[in-house]
């Protein structure tokens, strides 16, 4: 009797324990997620795929029309709006105002940032159709640590060209929050903005890209 009783209670404590881990459970997955490396790819990749599927996407605005009747050339005499001194990977100073008479992507994000390394997918796909002679990227990252972000875009294989600031960010691009995209005329005047994550792999942005561009 006394061993059918011990035996009862410990098939019960075995149930009791099963159900206190699968209570747990799902809080240790999110302090694995939260607390640990894990969390910037973990959430990157669930908000990538609300991107992908449509669930959650930005409305992302379309690039007005050039203030211009004519794109301005990079031997226009005009002054370029924006003096923006950049350093680039292997600590070259560069100057945004190098890109004077093409239309410029400007990007704003971090590898710490989940929405950032979510839009990054559809930001490589959308520079990669682009026409390097006419639309320029300027991805610029906002790591303390230029090394992480390095790694971050090496293990991903992204190709766009990635900069650092060399000083403080101005105006348009001080924004509070990123990820944070500003759209350049060919004449430096801001075309569009859209702080926040979204989708820039589409048909239209495209095509809004390359009617700037002319």
């Amino acid at each position: 009797m006394f061993f059918h009783l011990f035996v009862v209670a410990d098939i019960n404590s075995l149930t009791m324990n099963r159900k206190s881990l699968l209570q747990w459970l799902p809080l240790a997955l999110f302090a694995l997620v939260l607390f640990t490396p894990l969390r910037t790819p973990v959430l990157g990749g669930i908000q990538r795929g609300l991107l992908a599927t449509g669930l959650w996407k930005a409305d992302v605005p379309a690039p007005a029309a050039a203030p211009v009747a004519t794109p301005v050339s990079s031997t226009s005499s005009s002054v370029y709006p924006h003096n923006l001194p950049l350093l680039t990977p292997d600590g070259k100073h560069v100057n945004l105002s190098d890109l004077k008479g093409k239309v410029v992507f400007v990007n704003l994000w971090a590898s710490w940032c989940p929405p950032c390394v979510a839009e990054m997918p559809g930001i490589h796909a959308l520079y990669k159709k682009m026409d390097p002679k006419k639309v320029a990227f300027v991805m610029i990252s906002l790591d303390e640590n230029p090394a992480k972000a390095q790694a971050m875009l090496k293990r991903q294989g992204y190709t766009f060209p990635v900069y650092f600031p060399a000083g403080p960010l101005v105006p348009p691009f001080d924004s509070n929050s990123i990820p944070s995209t500003v759209i350049l005329g060919p004449d430096g005047q801001v075309a569009a903005r859209h702080d926040g994550m979204a989708e820039y792999d589409t048909p239209e942005f495209k095509a809004a890209l390359e009617k700037l561009a002319r």
